[in-house]
């Protein structure tokens, strides 16, 4: 199955595709408190002032994009072999255009904790999509999805606001295409699942639970404490994902109830499950991608498509999502602290990088006593590295605009190669001194 990968210097250098990037993309990413996307806006503008802000449509950004009979290799069945570096020009379209099915649940989030609403999703399902203003997908929201987070406040702190202590709260959608010539272009009928990031003060408290904890279906060692030797995830993500209460089911179990819905109505056809988030967001996507390879042994190609993670679980979970078939592909800023914890990393022999990474020069004995906690953690799948260094519309970067989602997809859209970071400079790394005979 040949994919044509487009050399740099194909590659527009418009001011149109730079705000096309940010202009679509410009979520609130990691709390109602962060900076906005006006705000990167205005520095963008104020680098470059011919920049135009008028809004780039769906289908404007995926018209010229026909995956055909090549979408499985897009999906990474191959594990992208080939169209990371250099970023393959119709793959980069596609993960800007599952950036903006997460930035539709950034947008639709309520995060305004005077309203009534506080924590939920701000519009019906049959107009959702549109509203979010992400423009014609193709697409259509099948159903909400809510996390519970497994802690509670102590009782002895009281007089405290509901929406601090909220446990329930909506965290993304399902949503599946449904339009005929969109499914053409895709070359099969896709199913996204999207998650939002952290935005409730108990979803930041199960953040802080970074300690690795055994799947449930795991045993436990000899003592009854946690095996160390088997598949652990983080503690508080795992939490999110499998906490219920008396009046809201868990995550896990609306998503395998719309999974197994989704399977009886369309599993007759080329299928597809793509799972994408940021932040917290990222980490779900991830724990929702091995519970559906898991429960449902027979479905179709399962991708994940993360930004701005954090590390979700040990080398034996990394071990369990190879096994499966799960595909995943982290979009990881260099700049953002947040994709390096919870924990440490002593072995990183993933995909993206074959090779043993020394935690902050600690000696070997030092390592093989960390490897041996609930803090030793593992990457999955396969990494797009990226840098907010190399972008020449980035200017007083901090730790909130490195992660923000607006961030990583104007980043995504500028990246050309390893050796050609960023499209401002294409030219430049183009031009070669003829040679003389």
């Amino acid at each position: 199955m040949g994919v044509v990968i487009r050399p740099c210097s194909s590659y527009s250098c418009s001011n149109f595709h730079y705000a096309a990037a940010v202009t679509r993309c410009g979520a609130i990413a990691t709390s109602a408190s962060t900076p906005s996307l006006l705000s990167l806006k205005t520095r963008f503008a104020s680098k470059n002032p011919k920049f135009s802000w008028s809004s780039l449509e769906y289908d404007s950004l995926a018209q010229s994009v026909k995956l055909g009979k090549n979408w499985m290799e897009y999906q990474g069945i191959n594990e992208w072999d080939g169209l990371l570096d250099p970023l393959d020009c119709n793959l980069r379209t596609e993960i800007i255009r599952y950036g903006q099915f997460v930035e539709a649940a950034y947008r639709s989030f309520n995060f305004d904790p005077s309203s009534p609403t506080f924590a939920m999703c701000k519009y019906p399902k049959n107009s959702f999509l549109a509203r979010s203003g992400i423009g014609k997908t193709g697409y259509r929201m099948t159903k909400n999805l809510r996390a519970t987070c497994g802690v509670q406040l102590p009782r002895l702190i009281e007089r405290v606001p509901s929406w601090v202590s909220m446990r329930s709260s909506w965290i993304g959608y399902v949503a599946v295409c449904q339009d005929k010539k969109e499914i053409a272009r895709l070359g099969r009928r896709d199913v996204v699942i999207a998650y939002r990031g952290t935005a409730t003060c108990l979803e930041w408290l199960e953040n802080l639970r970074a300690t690795l904890t055994n799947l449930p279906d795991q045993v436990a060692d000899d003592q009854g404490g946690p095996n160390i030797s088997g598949p652990m995830v983080e503690s508080g993500f795992l939490s999110l994902y499998t906490s219920s209460t008396d009046t809201c089911p868990s995550l896990q179990d609306m998503i395998r109830e719309e999974i197994a819905r989704v399977l009886k109505m369309y599993g007759d056809e080329p299928l597809s499950f793509t799972i994408t988030g940021h932040s917290l967001g990222a980490a779900l996507a991830t724990l929702t991608a091995y519970d559906i390879n898991s429960t449902f042994p027979t479905a179709p190609i399962v991708t994940v498509i993360s930004f701005g993670g954090p590390r979700v679980g040990n080398k034996s979970f990394r071990c369990l999502l190879e096994k499966s078939g799960t595909k995943i592909l982290r979009i990881v800023n260099s700049d953002d602290l947040i994709t390096k914890v919870p924990g440490f990393v002593i072995d990183n022999n993933d995909v993206a990088s074959n090779q043993a990474v020394n935690v902050a020069g600690l000696p070997s004995w030092l390592q093989k006593c960390v490897a041996q906690t609930q803090w030793a953690y593992a990457d999955v799948g396969k990494e797009l590295r990226l840098s907010s260094k190399v972008s020449p519309y980035l200017n007083n970067i901090n730790v909130a605009t490195c992660h923000e989602l607006s961030t990583y997809l104007h980043l995504v859209n500028g990246f050309v190669s390893s050796t050609c970071p960023f499209r401002a400079t294409t030219k430049r790394a183009l031009k070669r001194p003829a040679v003389k005979t």
